[in-house]
């Protein structure tokens, strides 16, 4: 626990098991309530590695899509009766390391979601991102902060921590079940004013690591500039409304 908080982490996982155990030993167990993977119907033996480990492991028997799989890790995640929820993924990409800060800066109120952000301090180049996906990367970023008039150095981290309130209120149900999952989740926290805290995160692009490869990256830029015009017609211009930014839109069932 932290600040009394109960911190539960949740890794969304698809064909893992080659650092889904460098990712878990370096997690703080002392102040992690629970750990959880959700694997993704996995081609290779993840869940059993999760299971040797002694994480708690659910598994799907057909792959829903990596939003599918957050749904899963989070509506878990607040059955176990988490204050805070920090997503990690498995694929040691992203450093264990930083979980303990990132919960606290939600567990103490500072923010309602922090972000795990590989672009402060350079980190991202550094960390082998190939060169298109960070170009790709710097220009959607630009572009959703410009019409959003919101201001983080980067909308695309897999690395987040969210407060339970955040997770209860926002319509997750209603966003897609593929890697846009992200963008919207973050567009809808900036939607209802919920405030977003960032940390400088390292970063690590191996041969292991899990990665979007470039057609599906295409389809997730696209993805990301219609998510952004939903964004600009529903609350800036109020000439449309979206369910994803609907009040009374799908939940998570609890």
């Amino acid at each position: 626990m932290i600040n009394g908080k109960t911190i539960v982490v949740v890794m969304p996982a698809y064909n893992a098991a080659q650092t889904v155990e460098a990712t878990y030993r370096e997690i703080a167990r002392d102040y992690i309530d629970h750990v959880v993977l959700v694997d993704d119907a996995s081609h290779d033996n993840t869940p059993e590695l999760a299971r040797e480990l002694g994480i708690e492991t659910l598994v799907h028997p057909e792959n829903l899509g990596y939003g599918g799989n957050q749904k899963t890790c989070y509506q878990h995640a607040l059955r176990l009766g988490a204050d805070v929820v920090v997503m990690l993924h498995p694929d040691y990409q992203y450093t264990p390391r930083l979980l303990v800060a990132m919960a606290s800066m939600v567990a103490f109120g500072q923010y309602d979601l922090v972000l795990g952000s590989r672009i402060l301090c350079g980190g991202a180049l550094k960390g082998g991102m190939p060169i298109y996906k960070y170009i790709s990367n710097r220009i959607l970023t630009f572009v959703q902060n410009l019409l959003m008039g919101s201001h983080f150095s980067e909308f695309h981290t897999g690395y987040r921590a969210f407060s339970r309130e955040v997770l209860t209120s926002l319509p997750l149900r209603e966003n897609d079940n593929n890697f846009v999952f992200d963008n919207q989740m973050l567009a809808q926290a900036a939607y209802f004013n919920y405030s977003v805290g960032e940390i400088s995160c390292p970063t690590s692009y191996f041969a292991e690591a899990s990665s979007i490869s470039f057609w599906p990256s295409v389809r997730y830029g696209i993805g990301v500039l219609k998510t952004t015009l939903q964004f600009v017609l529903d609350k800036r211009l109020r000439i449309k409304r979206y369910a994803i930014f609907s009040a009374t839109g799908r939940r998570l069932e609890t």
